[in-house]
C-alpha cells in the first residue's frame, strides 16, 4: 500500500496518473493547500520542501516504509518499483529523463507562474503575465516540435509523459490557443484516451 499526500494539482495528477497506470495499491491523503495543509509538522517530516505531492511507500526497500517527495523523483522511484514506464536501457532512460527534467524545470515552474500572473495575483502586472506567457509558448513550441512524426514525448509511452500531460490540460489558464500547436493538441487527445489517466483525474478531494 501506497500512501499518497495529495491535491487536485498537476503535480499531485502526476502521481495519481503513475500509480493508476502502474497498477499499484494507495490510499490518500488529502493535503488541502488552500488551507495550508502542506504546513502542518506531520507533513512536513513526509516533504520537507512543505509541497504536494508526497508517498509513503509501506513496502519500501528492503521491506521498510520509505517516504518520497518532490514529483520527479516519486514517478522515477516508482518506475525502478514497478519496472514499468521507465526504460532499464541506458540510452532510452537518458531519454526519458531528460523531458522529465524538462518538465520539472520549466514546463511546470513556468506554466505555474503563468498560472499565478494570469489568473491569481491581485495586482495584475503587465511585465510578468507578458514574461510568462511568452515562455509559456516557447515551451509549447519545443513540446511541439518534439512531438512530430510520434505518439509520446521519447519513445514509448513513460512517466514523461505522465509529468507533463497535467500541466498541458490547464492549457486555458495559460493563455494557450491548442490549434496554434497541433501536435500537443493530438498528443492531449491520444493519452486521455487512456483509462487509467481518466480514473486519475476523476480524483475528487
Amino acid at each position: 500500500m501506497i500512501d499518497l499526500y495529495y491535491w487536485g494539482t498537476p503535480n499531485g495528477q502526476k502521481i495519481s496518473i503513475a500509480l493508476e497506470e502502474m497498477g499499484l495499491q494507495y490510499k490518500i491523503y488529502p493535503i488541502n493547500i488552500m488551507q495550508n495543509d502542506q504546513f502542518q509538522a506531520d507533513f512536513l517530516k513526509i516533504s520537507p520542501n512543505n509541497k504536494i505531492p508526497a508517498i509513503v511507500d509501506q513496502n519500501g526497500p528492503c521491506g521498510k516504509p520509505i517516504s518520497v517527495f518532490e514529483s520527479g523523483a516519486i514517478l522515477q522511484y516508482l518506475g525502478r518499483k514497478t519496472g514499468l514506464f521507465y526504460p532499464s536501457d541506458e540510452q532510452q532512460r537518458v531519454e526519458v529523463e531528460q523531458w522529465l527534467m524538462w518538465q520539472m524545470g520549466g514546463f511546470g515552474p513556468m506554466l505555474g507562474q503563468n498560472h499565478h500572473f494570469n489568473k491569481f495575483a491581485l495586482e495584475r502586472i503587465p511585465y510578468a503575465v507578458e514574461r510568462y506567457l511568452n515562455e509559456t509558448k516557447r515551451l509549447y513550441a519545443v513540446l511541439n516540435k518534439q512531438l512530430i512524426g510520434q505518439k509520446f514525448v521519447v519513445g514509448d509511452y513513460s512517466i514523461a509523459d505522465m509529468a507533463i500531460l497535467p500541466w498541458a490540460l490547464r492549457h486555458d489558464w495559460q493563455g494557450i490557443q491548442l490549434q496554434d500547436y497541433p501536435h500537443v493538441q493530438d498528443y492531449i487527445e491520444r493519452l486521455m484516451a487512456r483509462p487509467a489517466i481518466q480514473k486519475a483525474l476523476a480524483i475528487q478531494v
